[in-house]
């Protein structure tokens, strides 16, 4: 009597639904198929009212029971998309067929196969955990309507337990307790609230499904379930047949364990995904031969490079043959504006994809995940916080989107789609595939990129560099001017100081032409002819035109000598740079000698600066002597000097040495060779 109540009761509930159903203004054939099923679940439950239909046998339960799990499972079946408009559209879709497939296998099979309590059971488990899977699938990907599909998952999750519950005991003891099954109307009148709320909430019942590799793991997980239910059974043998006071404790555990494998099969997502990985791993081949795809990539990387355009477009190739997509585009971001430094098929963005773009930059920077645009509209639970809609993923058009990470900042996009290709899905083995092709041609950008900087600051240093000799030039020019201005008030009426004044301006003018030149042309090296020339008539004339304003006066001795083949003004400036450096390391009343003289055998001529100064020291000899712009001096000094003797030095085959005392004096010693022709 108790189970009528129940079951006439819940009847009579779901007919009221119907009729709230029926008032509602959704449309579309999901409202008909749930219609289905209501009025299956008011049949299935007047069919256990045993005052009507007489006593309940186990094969009237089996019926009743695969009727209404069948009508559930097509009105599920019509929620994995929002594109159809007639029932026959839903039923004759390939999907559909297969989740109606093993509902009527299982109303077959009584037919087919002579079948004990135990397999019936076992065969309602089958449609009851493909409910649960069906259900889970269509509430993971509902995205942002799943507060409204979470009492449709309430209802049917509750009920399709209680039923899992119902039948693994079945199985563990060979026999249905009828205590569940009566208590069954109870159970599915105290769910109906939920049902009536899901109707309230949901106005659009389609959700588009994304079917990929999910479909086995889904039926892994059922696998693995049949397995565990097949050990129940087994267990539920052996308690039958030792029965006594542990078996109720032993099937309380069996139906703990059950319901924990459940829990952890169908609401982990991290197990899940554990599962997937490994299935994906081990029983499907590699979509890609990563040796060959490699090689490609390399060849694509390796091809001759005109300009830093054409190794964008091999960047972007790169990218693009990887997964034999034919449209995309490469975009360096800099602070809040991006440049297209290439593009292939692609169009240029509109202002609101420009909008989307910067939302999807900070999403990326965050997150450093390669994105799928296609994939985030069917599974949304894999983009947590994700910035944009779907319509809004709709605007813009792209498929993937994988950034170019650098310290932790995006630093350029790549965005891919296939026009005529076929579209890749976003898996575990594409990302890491793209993550590694990412890596491979991120650093061929940033190597390119230093590079091209770094040959910018070459040519930026050499023209300071240039410049900076061009200025240490005009000090001299400076100082010559300075000499003939301290001369003109005694020997303006002398005519030959005035001949010498002219011959002076006249070299300085030629001097500053050339330095003009250089400047104008950026040329860092200036080219003059070599001719013959004696040191001991050249020295002299340095100290006498550059050196008589400061003191103590170089002293010049010549001990032997010969011509030398040489730049003369490169020469002059040298001499008289280091003439200048003693003079000013020295006090008024020390010494500066210039002595010239060959070596030994006659290979070379040795010219040798030596003051009786400050001295320097070792330390100061290695460290910064030698260090371009780095000068004693302060401001009335460049710190060139020395470096430019050596450099000059070096540039001809001689040789360029320094030995110095702290508080005795310094020695500079040019040795410059003697060619064949030197000595003709």
């Amino acid at each position: 009597m108790i189970a009528d109540i129940g079951y006439g009761l819940n009847a009579a509930g779901y007919v009221v639904l119907l009729l709230l159903l029926l008032t509602t203004r959704q449309s579309g054939v999901a409202k008909q198929l749930l219609i289905m099923a209501l009025v299956s679940t008011v049949l299935w439950s007047l069919s256990f009212v045993t005052s009507l239909w007489g006593e309940l046998t186990a094969g009237k339960l089996y019926l009743a029971d695969t009727g209404k799990q069948m009508a559930w499972l097509f009105f599920l079946a019509s929620c994995v998309s929002s594109e159809f408009n007639t029932i026959w559209q839903v039923l004759k879709r390939p999907q559909t067929l297969a989740i109606l497939a093993v509902p009527l296998a299982v109303l077959a099979a009584p037919y087919i196969f002579l079948l004990d309590v135990s397999w019936f059971a076992l065969l309602q488990t089958v449609l009851t955990l493909e409910i649960l899977i069906l259900l889970e699938l269509v509430y993971r990907q509902a995205g942002d309507q799943q507060w409204t599909f979470k009492p449709l998952v309430l209802f049917l999750g509750a009920a399709q337990l209680y039923e899992f519950v119902l039948y693994a005991n079945a199985i563990m003891v060979s026999e249905i307790d009828q205590r569940f099954v009566n208590a069954r109307g109870f159970v599915y009148l105290l769910l109906a609230p939920f049902l009536v709320l899901a109707v309230r909430r949901i106005k659009h019942w389609g959700i588009n499904i994304f079917v990929s590799r999910d479909v086995v793991l889904h039926s892994t997980l059922l696998l693995v379930t049949g397995v565990y239910l097949l050990v129940m059974s087994l267990a539920g043998y052996a308690v039958s047949f030792m029965g006594g006071k542990w078996s109720t404790t032993i099937q309380v555990i069996m139906y703990s364990g059950s319901i924990v494998l459940l829990v952890a099969l169908f609401l982990s997502n991290q197990i899940r995904t554990k599962i997937k990985i490994f299935i994906t791993k081990h029983f499907f081949a590699n979509q890609y031969d990563y040796r060959l795809e490699w090689v490609r990539l390399t060849k694509i990387l390796s091809a001759p490079i005109t300009d830093i355009h054409n190794m964008h477009q091999h960047a972007l190739t790169a990218f693009m043959s990887s997964i034999k997509y034919d449209q995309g585009m490469l975009l360096r971001i800099k602070s809040n504006r991006y440049d297209v430094l290439a593009q292939n098929n692609a169009e240029t963005l509109s202002a609101e994809q420009e909008r989307l773009l910067w939302k999807l930059i900070d999403y990326c920077e965050k997150t450093q995940w390669v994105l799928d645009l296609h994939q985030f509209k069917f599974r949304p639970y894999d983009y947590p916080g994700f910035p944009l809609s779907k319509d809004e993923v709709s605007i813009f058009r792209h498929q993937l989107v994988v950034p170019l990470i650098q310290n932790d900042t995006v630093t350029g996009l790549v965005l891919l789609n296939a026009i005529e290709k076929e579209s890749v899905t976003l898996d575990w083995e594409v990302k890491d595939y793209l993550t590694a092709v990412t890596e491979q041609v991120a650093t061929y950008l940033f190597h390119h990129e230093a590079a091209k900087s770094l040959a910018e600051n070459a040519q930026f240093a050499a023209f300071n560099r240039m410049s900076a000799f061009v200025l240490h030039d005009l000090k001299n020019v400076l100082a010559q001017i300075d000499l003939i201005l301290a001369n003109a008030q005694q020997h303006k009426h002398n005519p030959e100081f005035i001949d010498d004044t002219f011959e002076t301006l006249e070299h300085t003018q030629s001097r500053m032409r050339k330095m003009l030149q250089q400047l104008t042309e950026k040329n860092t090296e200036e080219k003059t002819e070599r001719v013959l020339v004696s040191l001991s008539q050249l020295i002299p004339s340095v100290v006498d035109d550059r050196c008589q304003t400061l003191k103590p006066i170089p002293s010049v001795e010549t001990k032997s000598e010969c011509e030398l083949l040489i730049e003369k003004e490169k020469v002059m400036n040298v001499l008289y740079h280091l003439i200048n450096n003693a003079q000013q390391a020295t006090a008024d009343d020390g010494k500066v000698c210039v002595s010239i003289a060959l070596s030994d055998n006659s290979d070379t001529l040795n010219v040798v600066i030596s003051d009786t100064g400050e001295g320097m020291s070792e330390t100061f000899i290695q460290q910064r002597l030698f260090t371009p712009f780095d000068t004693t001096k302060g401001n009335a000094g460049m710190g060139i000097g020395v470096y430019d003797a050596r450099n000059y030095m070096d540039s001809i085959g001689g040789k360029f040495d320094v030995s110095s005392e702290v508080g005795v004096g310094t020695h500079f010693t040019l040795t410059f060779p003697i060619s064949h022709k030197d000595k003709l």
